[in-house]
Formats: structure tokens, sequence, C-alpha cells
């Protein structure tokens, strides 16, 4: 097998309930990585079977094991395991074999060649059910149209990233689904290329109906968050600004029809209706000073991180 780079490499896989498939899915991976240096992660999200066992039953020095203290989700797991990670490049993939760790050394030639910063999976032949793949061509084409990031599979798991990129995302909810996008607006270069993908091997998957509207939900905070997270203020302050001009401008007009003409004005509506717009524009302009000086308090408590881990354990035996 030709060794497209000496770099070292983190295969990080978030598992819960995936005792029927991670045996067989680190072997793939040795398989699919014979030469190469590298550590498997392996980001146990509080799984109630048999996960944890039977990773530690391998007695892999390879596998590094995290047991995460409760169940977080998909998103946080994979932050624990890229905060743990210590490669060159930081690989993500799922542990139920729908991905092929065969198309790793391809994606890795392409990352070192072309000097992206993400190389990123397109599914080809999918093999899931309708209930996953309608909202995955939904939130794909919403992607498209309200940014300019052109991906054809927003979903696909398997990612090669450089460390840098890796390292810098901010992931929480369901934004393992769009750590493309994340990795987009964080200035990452980025480049799509066909892999494989297979049916679930065993078990049953995570994914209901229920996760569309959470989806869907998820991605437009993540574009409000992106555009105006360091700056609010530019956001609730120009609609709060809009809003007080246009009540003043009303009333304005009501003093002038008052004053002026000596109509009465105390009855109409409109009276109401500017004092709202002025009353509701001073609180979105509060509002945006009071985010200015909580994203002031987050960047400053950025060290804490919103999981927490139990243990972590390298083959089977306790390293940290």
């Amino acid at each position: 097998m030709h060794i497209v780079t000496d770099a070292f490499l983190s295969i990080v896989v978030p598992l819960y309930n995936e005792e029927d498939n991670v045996a067989l899915l680190t072997q793939k991976i040795h398989e699919s990585l014979t030469g190469y240096s590298y550590q498997i992660i392996y980001v146990d999200d509080f799984s109630t079977d048999t996960t944890r066992r039977v990773v530690k039953e391998m007695d892999d020095e390879k596998v590094h094991l995290i047991e995460l203290k409760k169940n977080y989700g998909q998103s946080l797991a994979l932050a624990a395991g890229i905060d743990y990670a210590e490669g060159d490049y930081i690989i993500t993939m799922d542990g139920d074999l729908q991905n092929d760790p065969s198309d790793i050394p391809q994606m890795l030639a392409l990352a070192e060649e072309g000097e992206f910063d993400l190389i990123t999976g397109i599914r080809q032949k999918r093999k899931d059910s309708l209930v996953k793949k309608i909202p995955s061509k939904i939130a794909n084409f919403l992607v498209r149209r309200v940014t300019k990031l052109d991906i054809k599979d927003n979903g696909c798991a398997l990612k090669v990233f450089t460390k840098d990129i890796a390292k810098g995302l901010n992931l929480y909810g369901e934004m393992h689904r769009f750590i493309t996008l994340l990795a987009f607006l964080e200035g990452a270069q980025i480049k799509q290329i066909p892999v494989k993908h297979h049916a679930r091997h065993a078990g049953v998957s995570k994914y209901g109906l229920e996760r569309v509207f959470k989806v869907v939900a998820d991605m437009m905070l993540l574009l409000f968050i992106r555009k105006y997270f360091q700056r609010p203020i530019h956001l609730f302050g120009i609609f709060g600004v809009l809003l007080i001009i246009l009540g003043l401008f009303i009333e304005t007009y009501l003093l002038i029809v008052k004053f002026g003409f000596g109509e009465d004005i105390g009855t109409r509506p409109l009276l109401i209706f500017g004092m709202m717009f002025i009353l509701g524009g001073i609180q979105l302009f509060t509002i945006g000073i009071v985010m200015e000086l909580l994203i002031r308090t987050y960047y400053e408590s950025q060290s804490k991180r919103p999981y927490r881990i139990k243990k972590i354990t390298i083959g089977d035996g306790k390293a940290a």
C-alpha cells in the first residue's frame, strides 16, 4: 500500500449502542491504514449496551476510549473526541459501518496534495431510508440557498480535517450535521469527493422524524450566530433604531394632526402603535447591548467545556 502522508492521524468515532459494530469497524480501520501512524478515538456517549466492554476487551493500544458521564448527543461526543485528538489530521466517521475506512487514504492524498483544510465525502448509492434521505436533501438545498457553500452532502460523517480547523469548531445541538458549513465559515478550503456507503451492519438507526425539526432549527440558529455572534448589536440595534424612528415618525404625525388641525388623537389606534414601536425599539436596542456583554463573558469563559468525561482508557488499562 502506498503511504500518502507521514502525518499522525486521529480517527474520531462517536459511539452509542454499537456493540455489534465496533470490533469489525476497528478491524476495517486497521486494514485500511496499514503503514500509517494513527490513533482511534472512540467516544462512548453513555451507551446502554456492552459497547464500552467490547472496546476494552479488544485490548488494542491504538484504541482510546473516552467515556462520557451522560448522553450528550453526537455533536458533543464529536467535540470531546476532537479536543482529545493529537493528530495532524483529524478524521471523523460514524460507528455503524456505513462509512468505509478504505476511502480515508484517497481523502488524505487530496488533503496533502491540494492543501485543503477539509475533505468531505459525498455518499454514493446511499443505503438509507427515505426518512433520512428526504430531510437530508432539504437541508442540503437550504444550505446552498442561504450560504455561498455548494455542498452536495452535508450529512456525510466521513471527513478529513486539518488539526487547526477541527480544533476551532464549536459543536453543540445537532451541529455535527453542519460541520462542513461551520468549517467553511471559519475560512476552510474544502474539497468534496465521492465515497462508498453501506447499509447499517447491525443495530438500529438513532434517526427519527422528530430530528428533522431539530436539524432545521439548528441550521437557522447556526446561520444567525455565525453572522451576528460577535456583534449582536448590529442586528438588534439596527432593528431597534428602525422601530424607534418609525414610532417617532408616527407620533410626530399625530402631534401635527392634533395641534395643526385640532383633531382628537386620543382614541386613534395609531397612537398606541407608535408607542409600541418606540418601546419595542428601545427593548431591542437594550437586548443588543446585553448580548454584547454576554458575548464578552462568553469569550472570557471559553475554557469550560459543555461535556464531562468519566474516564479515558487506552487499550484495556486506565490512562487518565
